[in-house]
C-alpha cells in the first residue's frame, strides 16, 4: 500500500559522518525522528553511515521503516527566503549576499581542481620516475647478461682449443 505509519518511539538512528582523511564530522544519535546537517573543509568522496538500533526486542515487528535522506550540496543549501526575513534586507542586499556566497563557491571549486592537478602531477611524476628506473634496469640486466655470455662463450672456444 506504501503507506508508513509514524516511528515507533523504540527506535534510536545513529549517524555518524566521515570525511576523506577519515575524521569524523558527525557522529549523533537520533531518536524516531530528525535531520541533520554538516559542512566540510575537504573536496573528495564522504561516508554517511545511518545505523538503526531498537531500544526493546522488536524480533516479531512487521511494519516497514522509511528513512528519507534529502542531500543539499552547495548553494542550494541556503534558503535566502529566511535570511531576508530574518535580517530584513533588501533585495538588492539579498542578491549581494547570493553572488558573495557563489564566488565563494567558485573559488572553493578552483581550490579542489588545483588539489586535484596537483595530485595528478605526482602521480604522473611518479609514474615516470618508476618507468626511468624500470629502463635502466632491464638496460643493465641486458648488458650483464650480454657479458656473461661472452665470457661463457669465450671460456667455452678456450676449453675446445678453438681460439
Amino acid at each position: 500500500m506504501e503507506k508508513y505509519q509514524p516511528s515507533p518511539q523504540w527506535i534510536n538512528l545513529f549517524v555518524f559522518v566521515k570525511d576523506p582523511e577519515n575524521k569524523n564530522l558527525l557522529a549523533r544519535q537520533y531518536g524516531p525522528q530528525g535531520s541533520f546537517t554538516f559542512t566540510s573543509q575537504s573536496p573528495g568522496e564522504h561516508q554517511i553511515c545511518l545505523h538503526l538500533e531498537s531500544i526493546r526486542f522488536a524480533l516479531f515487528y512487521d511494519g516497514k521503516l522509511a528513512i528519507h535522506l534529502d542531500m543539499q550540496l552547495g548553494e542550494h543549501t541556503n534558503d535566502y527566503a529566511e535570511f531576508a526575513a530574518k535580517d530584513k534586507l533588501t533585495q538588492l542586499h539579498l542578491r549581494l549576499q547570493q553572488l558573495v556566497e557563489q564566488v565563494e563557491l567558485i573559488q572553493k571549486e578552483q581550490e579542489y581542481q588545483r588539489w586535484r592537478e596537483e595530485r595528478f602531477r605526482q602521480t604522473s611524476e611518479s609514474t615516470n620516475q618508476r618507468v626511468l628506473w624500470w629502463s635502466i634496469l632491464q638496460t643493465l640486466i641486458l648488458v650483464a647478461t650480454g657479458v656473461w655470455q661472452m665470457q661463457h662463450l669465450k671460456s667455452f672456444f678456450k676449453a675446445k682449443k678453438l681460439v
